[in-house]
């Protein structure tokens, strides 16, 4: 499940869908029709736009300055600045860098901004709303002192997906919200830890409850290690939660020992889930109980048992928690699945992200 808004870009404004996304720093759109994806909506027309320009190879933004890419810019035969942007799932989007404002209303509209004109893309939308840490994310960009965004609840994978909300600066019901700090790495430390994504919104997690159990997980495994593996990090663009080895060995130790002898044997869905169930659904998650994300400061992710599986088709459901390895990171990464029914804040002023309880379907 991806977190989609739709964003006026470029003037007159053109209404572009983009996968809302903490975890990459990149914005970029689709430019035309290259796409290996079929039946994605009509890709931004950049000769539609009096505001639309393209980065030239000898701006200093296309100087290669790693970690901004994932490889590194080039000139193009036109002599543009060209960039190639890989996921984490192994998807690519790659064309120019160019220049465009968002018009949120005639009074809100913003400067030009840095983003990406896809000519290639394997990735099943318009674009990306790229909105981590880095130099280049909309956020910083924008200048964004904090944004907030509330996932409702999707019934089951036939319906469509419901609608939730959206917050660029303060948000009204922000008064409820507990928070806990990120945890900020400079670039000397991230240089030492090659594992480490230093632009992500990262967390310390305490610890792990499924149902009245606190599993036994050392605190030092949801931080990163003299490497960088281990981190813990809040990820929109992620559909489910993942853990690295020490703790997804203890996560599905529990779930065997409560309800082990239901477990689907030899399937995995999607490369990433591998405990899932051809039974009662309902009655599986009541065996589990409630399973809970334990944070800093006291603030904590209550994953309620009716969503503790997901329900990936054909009656085969699967606990919304993989493991890290299956992903080839070596990450904890909390995902939009166990984000639901959740006022999620990035308050980049203050360094903390901030959780509140919510109706999502009705959180306008």
């Amino acid at each position: 499940m991806a977190l989609i808004v739709s964003l006026p870009i470029g003037t007159p404004p053109q209404t572009q869908q983009m996968v809302l996304d903490t975890g990459s720093q990149l914005s970029w759109v689709q430019c035309n029709k290259k796409s290996t994806v079929t039946k994605l909506p009509s890709p931004f027309n950049p000769s539609r736009s009096s505001t639309f320009s393209v980065l030239p190879c000898n701006h200093p933004i296309c100087k290669p300055r790693i970690p901004d890419y994932t490889i590194p810019t080039s000139c193009d035969q036109n002599r543009l600045c060209h960039y190639s942007y890989f996921y984490a799932d192994g998807t690519l989007a790659e064309g120019n860098l160019v220049r465009e404002k968002f018009t949120f209303s005639s009074s809100q509209i913003t400067p030009p901004l840095v983003l990406g004109c896809a000519q290639d893309s394997d990735a099943s939308t318009e674009g990306i709303l790229g909105l981590n840490l880095g130099r280049l994310s909309f956020a910083r960009q924008y200048k964004v002192s904090k944004f907030s965004y509330c996932v409702p609840v999707r019934p089951n994978r036939v319906m469509a997906p419901p609608v939730g909300s959206f917050y660029l600066g303060q948000n009204p019901s922000s008064g409820g919200f507990q928070y806990v700090d990120f945890l900020i790495y400079d670039s000397s430390q991230s240089q030492r830890m090659p594992n480490l994504d230093p632009l992500a919104y990262t967390v310390g997690m305490e610890g792990i409850r499924i149902g009245m159990k606190r599993l036994d997980i050392p605190r030092s495994v949801f931080r990163p290690d003299a490497g960088g593996a281990g981190q813990t990090m809040i990820d929109s663009g992620t559909e489910y939660t993942f853990l690295v080895e020490d703790a997804y060995v203890k996560v599905k130790e529990e779930i065997m020992r409560l309800v082990g002898s239901r477990v689907k044997k030899g399937f995995v869905y999607g490369q990433a889930l591998d405990l899932c169930f051809d039974g009662d659904a309902a009655e599986i998650g009541r065996l589990v109980g409630d399973v809970v994300l334990e944070l800093g400061k006291g603030v904590e992710i209550v994953v309620e048992k009716d969503r503790v599986l997901a329900d990936v088709g054909g009656g085969v459901h699967c606990l919304s928690i993989g493991r890290s390895d299956l992903l080839g990171v070596e990450s904890n990464i909390i995902g939009n699945f166990h984000q639901q029914n959740l006022w999620v804040e990035f308050d980049l002023a203050n360094r903390r992200v901030g959780f509140g309880r919510a109706d999502c379907s009705r959180s306008k």
